[in-house]
Protein backbone atom coordinates (compact mmCIF):
# COMPACT_ATOMS: atom_id res chain seq x y z
CA UNK A 1 0.00 0.00 0.00
CA UNK A 2 1.21 3.47 -0.31
CA UNK A 3 -0.34 6.53 2.52
CA UNK A 4 0.34 9.80 1.35
CA UNK A 5 -1.00 13.44 3.02
CA UNK A 6 -1.31 16.82 1.47
CA UNK A 7 -0.90 18.19 5.13
CA UNK A 8 3.43 17.19 5.17
CA UNK A 9 5.58 14.54 3.30
CA UNK A 10 6.94 11.91 4.58
CA UNK A 11 9.97 12.65 6.49
CA UNK A 12 9.35 16.50 6.80
CA UNK A 13 7.65 18.67 10.00
CA UNK A 14 4.39 18.63 10.56
CA UNK A 15 2.52 22.21 10.20
CA UNK A 16 1.32 23.33 13.74
CA UNK A 17 -1.91 23.49 12.29
CA UNK A 18 -1.98 20.16 13.03
CA UNK A 19 -0.39 20.40 16.04
CA UNK A 20 -1.72 19.85 19.84
CA UNK A 21 0.22 23.04 20.77
CA UNK A 22 2.66 25.92 18.83
CA UNK A 23 5.68 27.97 20.22
CA UNK A 24 5.00 30.78 22.09
CA UNK A 25 7.52 33.34 22.55
CA UNK A 26 6.41 34.39 26.38
CA UNK A 27 4.99 31.43 27.85
CA UNK A 28 7.11 28.53 25.34
CA UNK A 29 4.34 27.17 23.88
CA UNK A 30 0.31 27.46 23.26
CA UNK A 31 -2.74 25.40 21.96
CA UNK A 32 -2.77 25.38 18.25
CA UNK A 33 -5.41 24.49 15.76
CA UNK A 34 -4.90 20.36 16.69
CA UNK A 35 -6.38 19.29 13.29
CA UNK A 36 -6.06 15.91 12.46
CA UNK A 37 -3.67 16.06 8.95
CA UNK A 38 -5.14 15.05 5.20
CA UNK A 39 -4.77 11.58 4.50
CA UNK A 40 -5.00 9.29 1.44
CA UNK A 41 -4.01 5.17 0.37
CA UNK A 42 -3.74 3.42 -2.59
CA UNK A 43 -2.56 0.16 -3.61
CA UNK A 44 -5.18 -1.88 -1.36
CA UNK A 45 -4.68 -5.72 -1.43
CA UNK A 46 -7.09 -7.51 -2.65
CA UNK A 47 -9.45 -8.84 0.16
CA UNK A 48 -9.35 -5.83 2.07
CA UNK A 49 -12.39 -5.95 4.43
CA UNK A 50 -11.11 -2.81 6.70
CA UNK A 51 -8.60 -0.50 8.04
CA UNK A 52 -6.77 0.51 11.35
CA UNK A 53 -5.04 3.89 11.73
CA UNK A 54 -2.26 4.40 14.38
CA UNK A 55 -0.74 7.22 15.09
CA UNK A 56 2.15 7.33 17.64
CA UNK A 57 5.29 9.20 18.74
CA UNK A 58 8.00 6.39 19.45
CA UNK A 59 10.21 9.60 21.18
CA UNK A 60 8.17 10.58 24.16
CA UNK A 61 10.59 10.38 27.21
CA UNK A 62 10.65 7.63 29.36
CA UNK A 63 11.11 9.76 32.76
CA UNK A 64 9.01 13.13 33.05
CA UNK A 65 11.26 14.43 35.60
CA UNK A 66 12.99 17.47 33.36
CA UNK A 67 10.25 17.77 31.14
CA UNK A 68 8.92 20.75 30.23
CA UNK A 69 10.89 22.55 32.99
CA UNK A 70 13.09 25.85 33.21
CA UNK A 71 16.55 25.81 33.07
CA UNK A 72 16.54 22.09 32.60
CA UNK A 73 16.87 19.86 29.10
CA UNK A 74 15.66 16.46 28.40
CA UNK A 75 18.99 14.67 26.69
CA UNK A 76 18.68 13.21 23.45
CA UNK A 77 20.20 10.40 25.46
CA UNK A 78 17.38 9.84 27.54
CA UNK A 79 15.64 5.98 26.78
CA UNK A 80 12.10 6.74 24.96
CA UNK A 81 9.06 5.26 24.70
CA UNK A 82 5.83 5.02 22.52
CA UNK A 83 2.55 8.02 22.97
CA UNK A 84 -0.11 7.38 20.89
CA UNK A 85 -1.57 10.40 19.23
CA UNK A 86 -4.36 8.33 17.09
CA UNK A 87 -6.05 5.25 16.85
CA UNK A 88 -8.91 4.73 14.12
CA UNK A 89 -10.72 1.47 13.89
CA UNK A 90 -12.83 -0.49 10.95
CA UNK A 91 -12.33 1.89 8.58
CA UNK A 92 -14.47 0.43 5.67
CA UNK A 93 -12.59 -0.89 2.64
CA UNK A 94 -14.64 1.26 0.95
CA UNK A 95 -12.85 4.49 2.35
CA UNK A 96 -9.33 5.78 0.69
CA UNK A 97 -9.12 8.91 2.28
CA UNK A 98 -9.51 11.12 5.32
CA UNK A 99 -9.93 15.16 5.06
CA UNK A 100 -8.25 17.40 6.92
CA UNK A 101 -9.81 18.12 10.22
CA UNK A 102 -12.63 15.53 9.73
CA UNK A 103 -11.96 14.17 13.08
CA UNK A 104 -10.30 16.83 14.87
CA UNK A 105 -10.68 20.52 14.82
CA UNK A 106 -8.85 22.13 17.77
CA UNK A 107 -8.56 21.08 21.42
CA UNK A 108 -11.15 19.48 23.52
CA UNK A 109 -10.74 20.08 27.03
CA UNK A 110 -10.94 16.92 28.81
CA UNK A 111 -10.99 14.91 25.64
CA UNK A 112 -13.45 14.33 22.37
CA UNK A 113 -16.28 12.07 23.08
CA UNK A 114 -15.82 8.35 21.77
CA UNK A 115 -15.57 5.14 20.85
CA UNK A 116 -18.09 5.87 17.95
CA UNK A 117 -16.35 7.86 14.97
CA UNK A 118 -18.15 8.71 11.80
CA UNK A 119 -19.50 6.50 9.54
CA UNK A 120 -19.50 3.21 11.73
CA UNK A 121 -15.57 3.68 12.32
CA UNK A 122 -14.45 3.35 16.26
CA UNK A 123 -11.44 5.84 17.97
CA UNK A 124 -9.55 5.12 20.61
CA UNK A 125 -7.90 6.28 23.28
CA UNK A 126 -4.78 8.16 22.94
CA UNK A 127 -2.18 8.82 25.61
CA UNK A 128 -3.25 12.35 26.52
CA UNK A 129 -5.83 10.74 29.07
CA UNK A 130 -2.62 9.84 30.64
CA UNK A 131 -0.65 12.67 30.14
CA UNK A 132 -3.26 15.03 32.02
CA UNK A 133 -4.55 12.45 34.85
CA UNK A 134 -3.58 15.12 37.16
CA UNK A 135 -4.61 18.14 35.93
CA UNK A 136 -8.21 19.43 36.96
CA UNK A 137 -9.05 21.42 34.08
CA UNK A 138 -7.69 19.07 31.59
CA UNK A 139 -8.43 15.47 33.19
CA UNK A 140 -10.31 13.23 30.85
CA UNK A 141 -10.46 10.29 28.43
CA UNK A 142 -9.13 11.43 24.92
CA UNK A 143 -10.22 9.69 22.02
CA UNK A 144 -9.57 10.79 18.93
CA UNK A 145 -6.76 12.47 17.48
CA UNK A 146 -4.73 14.84 19.56
CA UNK A 147 -1.63 16.06 17.35
CA UNK A 148 1.93 17.00 18.42
CA UNK A 149 2.90 18.62 21.90
CA UNK A 150 6.82 17.32 22.71
CA UNK A 151 8.15 18.72 25.46
CA UNK A 152 9.71 22.52 24.48
CA UNK A 153 12.93 21.60 26.24
CA UNK A 154 13.80 18.41 24.49
CA UNK A 155 16.87 18.11 22.63
CA UNK A 156 15.28 15.54 20.05
CA UNK A 157 13.00 16.16 17.26
CA UNK A 158 9.67 14.24 17.63
CA UNK A 159 8.81 11.66 15.11
CA UNK A 160 4.87 10.62 14.45
CA UNK A 161 4.50 7.87 12.64
CA UNK A 162 0.69 7.17 10.85
CA UNK A 163 0.37 3.71 9.89
CA UNK A 164 -2.58 2.24 8.22
CA UNK A 165 -3.24 -1.23 8.10
CA UNK A 166 -5.38 -3.53 5.98
CA UNK A 167 -7.38 -6.15 7.61
CA UNK A 168 -9.24 -9.23 6.01
CA UNK A 169 -11.90 -8.59 8.80
CA UNK A 170 -14.49 -5.97 8.56
CA UNK A 171 -13.58 -5.21 12.09
CA UNK A 172 -10.60 -5.32 14.93
CA UNK A 173 -11.12 -7.31 18.08
CA UNK A 174 -9.78 -6.11 20.90
CA UNK A 175 -9.42 -7.26 24.71
CA UNK A 176 -9.97 -3.96 26.76
CA UNK A 177 -9.82 -0.58 26.51
CA UNK A 178 -8.96 0.82 22.67
CA UNK A 179 -5.81 1.67 24.42
CA UNK A 180 -2.42 2.10 22.22
CA UNK A 181 -0.82 -0.87 23.78
CA UNK A 182 -4.27 -3.23 23.35
CA UNK A 183 -4.66 -2.09 19.47
CA UNK A 184 -1.29 -3.23 18.83
CA UNK A 185 -1.83 -6.70 20.35
CA UNK A 186 -4.83 -7.01 18.74
CA UNK A 187 -3.46 -6.24 15.47
CA UNK A 188 -0.87 -8.63 15.75
CA UNK A 189 -3.01 -11.44 16.06
CA UNK A 190 -5.61 -10.39 12.94
CA UNK A 191 -5.09 -11.03 9.78
CA UNK A 192 -3.06 -8.13 8.27
CA UNK A 193 -3.23 -8.20 4.60
CA UNK A 194 -0.60 -5.19 4.10
CA UNK A 195 0.77 -1.85 6.09
CA UNK A 196 2.00 1.63 4.84
CA UNK A 197 3.35 4.10 6.91
CA UNK A 198 3.85 7.76 6.42
CA UNK A 199 6.25 10.00 9.15
CA UNK A 200 6.01 13.75 9.80
CA UNK A 201 8.45 15.25 12.08
CA UNK A 202 7.66 18.34 15.12
CA UNK A 203 9.73 20.16 17.33
CA UNK A 204 8.42 22.89 20.05
CA UNK A 205 12.34 23.79 20.95
CA UNK A 206 13.22 26.55 19.16
CA UNK A 207 16.92 25.38 19.35
CA UNK A 208 15.85 21.89 17.80
CA UNK A 209 14.23 22.20 14.57
CA UNK A 210 12.47 19.65 12.91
Amino acid sequence: MLLKSNSFQDGQPIPGEFAFAVTHPETHVTLAANRNPHLTWSQVPVGTQSFVLVCHDPDAPSQADDVNQEGRIVSASLPRVDFYHWLLLDIPATVTEIAAGAHSNGVTPRGKPGPQAPGGMRHGINDYTTWFAGDEAMQGTYYGYDGPCPPWNDERPHRYIFTLYALATPTLAVDGELTGTNVRTALAKAEVLGRARLTGLYSLNPDVPA
